[in-house]
C-alpha cells in the first residue's frame, strides 16, 4: 500500500472495531465462561475488569496506533526505536494466528449448521447429538473450518475500506435485531426467570482465583486488548477522531451485547433442562431449541445463524489482519499473497483444535484437549502477558503531552479523565494482572 488506506467514517471505525471485540468473545465465549464461572458474580466481576482494565487498554493501544499510522510491530519500533519493545507487536501477531486456527473452527460449526438447515436437516433434531456428531466428524469440521477460513482470505485481501469496513456496517446492526428477537422469545420460556437470576443475581461463594482469572481473560477476549489488533486498527483512523469516545462505545456496546447474549441463552438454559456450564456447545444446543419453540422458527435461526456468522467473522478479519498488515508492510500487491498464504498455514495448524472433539479427542496436555489448551494459552496467558507489556509501555514509552493530545483530539475538558486514565494505565492496572495471576498459580 503506497498510499496508506484509511477507514471511510468514524462510524465505519467503530462498527469494524466493535466487531472485532464482539464476534466470538461476547456471544460464543461469554455465555458457556459465564455458566462455569459463577453466572451472576462473573458478569459483575466482567464489567468490573472491561471498564476499569479493559477500556483503558483499547484506549492506549488506539493511540499507539493512531499516533504512529503503522501496523503493530512497526508502530513500536516507531515509538522506542533500537528497543526490544517491538516484541510486543511480534507476540500480539503470534497470540492472533494461535487464536485465529482455533477460532476457526468454531467459525466452521456455524457453516456446517447452516448448510444443515439449506439442506432441511436442522428442523426436529436432537441439537446435542447433532452438535457431537458434527464436531467429531474429522471430515464435516476440516471441511467447515477450511469453508470459514476461505471467506476471511476473501474479504481480508480486499482490503480495510472495501472488505471490512463494508461488510461490518451490515452486519453489526444487523446482529442487535436478531438479538433483541430471540430473547422476548426466550423469557417468554417456561422457568425463564430461573436462568435470569442465575446470570444476575450475583453469588460470589461460587467465585473462585480461577474463575476471577478468567473474567480477565473474557474482557481481554471479548475487547481484543493485549494482542494489538487495535493498534492496527486505529493505525487506518483519522488523526482528528475522537479516540475516547470511540473506545467508550465499543465497550458499551461489548457490554451490551454481552448482557444480550446471556438473556438469550439462560432462560432457554433453565426452560430446557440443560447444564449452564455446558461448555462450548452451549450456543449449539441450546438456541436452536429455543427457535424450535417460535412460530417461523426455523426462518429465524437461518437468519440468527447468519448473523452469527458474520459477527465471527469480523472478529476473524481482525486476527488475520494484523498478521497481513505486520508482513505486508503497506505493499498492495504483496497484501493479496500473504493473506492466502497466511490463511492457509493458520488452517494447516487448527486443523488438530478441529479433530480434538473425534479422533484426536483423547490428546491431552495439562487435562486439556487441542481445542481447549489453545483457548486457555491465549485468553489466561497469552492476552493477559500483552496487555500488561502495553500497560507498561504506553506511560512510560510515550510522552505524557502525546498522550494528553490523542486523549484531548475531538474534544475539551478532558483533563480529569486524562489523568484518571493514565493513573490506571500506569499504576492500577499492571498491579491488578500480576495479582491475579500470583492468585492464581498460588503465590499469593
Amino acid at each position: 500500500m503506497d498510499q496508506r488506506e484509511q477507514w471511510t467514517s468514524k462510524i465505519g471505525f467503530i462498527l469494524a472495531a466493535a466487531g472485532s471485540a464482539i464476534g466470538l468473545g461476547a456471544i460464543w465465549k461469554f455465555p458457556y465462561v459465564a455458566g462455569n464461572s459463577g453466572g451472576g458474580a462473573f458478569f459483575l466481576i466482567f464489567i468490573l475488569f472491561t471498564l476499569l482494565v479493559g477500556l483503558p487498554l483499547l484506549l492506549a493501544e488506539f493511540i499507539i496506533g493512531r499516533s504512529t499510522q503503522k501496523e503493530a510491530i512497526s508502530a513500536y519500533k516507531a515509538i522506542a526505536p533500537g528497543t526490544s519493545w517491538h516484541l510486543i507487536g511480534r507476540l500480539g501477531v503470534v497470540t492472533c494466528f494461535i487464536l485465529l486456527s482455533f477460532y476457526s473452527v468454531v467459525g466452521g460449526w456455524i457453516l456446517l449448521y447452516i448448510g444443515y438447515g439449506i439442506t432441511g436437516n436442522l428442523t426436529g433434531q436432537d441439537y446435542e447429538a447433532l452438535f457431537g456428531m458434527l464436531i467429531s466428524h474429522p471430515v464435516y469440521a476440516v471441511i467447515g473450518q477450511f469453508s470459514f477460513m476461505i471467506i476471511v482470505m476473501v474479504v481480508v485481501a480486499k482490503g480495510i475500506q472495501r472488505g471490512i469496513e463494508t461488510a461490518s456496517r451490515y452486519m453489526m446492526p444487523a446482529l442487535f435485531i436478531a438479538f433483541i428477537i430471540l430473547i422476548v422469545r426466550s423469557l417468554t420460556l417456561e422457568d425463564a426467570l430461573a436462568g435470569v437470576s442465575f446470570f444476575l443475581k450475583p453469588d460470589f461463594s461460587v467465585l473462585s482465583s480461577e474463575s476471577i482469572l478468567f473474567a480477565m481473560g473474557q474482557s481481554f477476549f471479548a475487547l481484543s486488548v493485549g494482542v494489538s489488533v487495535m493498534v492496527t486498527y486505529s493505525s487506518y483512523l483519522s488523526k482528528t477522531e475522537d479516540l475516547t469516545r470511540s473506545a467508550f462505545s465499543i465497550v458499551v456496546m461489548n457490554v451490551f451485547i454481552s448482557l444480550l447474549a446471556g438473556l438469550a441463552i439462560f432462560p432457554a438454559v433453565f426452560s430446557f433442562g440443560f447444564e449452564p456450564a455446558g461448555g462450548p456447545g452451549l450456543l449449539f444446543i441450546v438456541l436452536p431449541a429455543v427457535f424450535q419453540q417460535m412460530p417461523f422458527g426455523f426462518i429465524f435461526l437461518m437468519i440468527f445463524l447468519g448473523l452469527f456468522l458474520f459477527a465471527t467473522l469480523t472478529s476473524a478479519f481482525s486476527m488475520l489482519e494484523i498478521i497481513v498488515s505486520s508482513l505486508a508492510r503497506g505493499n498492495n500487491e504483496k497484501r493479496v499473497k500473504v493473506t492466502w498464504v497466511s490463511g492457509f498455514i493458520i488452517f494447516l495448524v487448527g486443523i488438530p483444535a478441529a479433530l480434538s472433539f473425534g479422533i484426536l479427542g483423547e490428546i491431552t496436555l495439562f487435562e486439556k484437549t487441542i481445542f481447549d489448551l489453545a483457548d486457555y494459552l491465549v485468553s489466561n496467558i497469552l492476552m493477559p502477558i500483552g496487555a500488561l507489556l502495553i500497560a507498561i509501555f504506553v506511560p512510560r514509552r510515550i510522552s505524557k503531552k502525546t498522550l494528553l493530545q490523542e486523549i484531548t483530539k475531538g474534544a475539551s475538558n478532558r483533563l480529569r479523565l486524562f489523568s484518571l486514565w493514565f493513573l490506571l494505565i500506569r499504576y492500577v492496572i499492571p498491579v491488578i494482572i500480576v495479582i491475579v495471576f500470583l492468585d492464581v498459580i498460588g503465590i499469593l
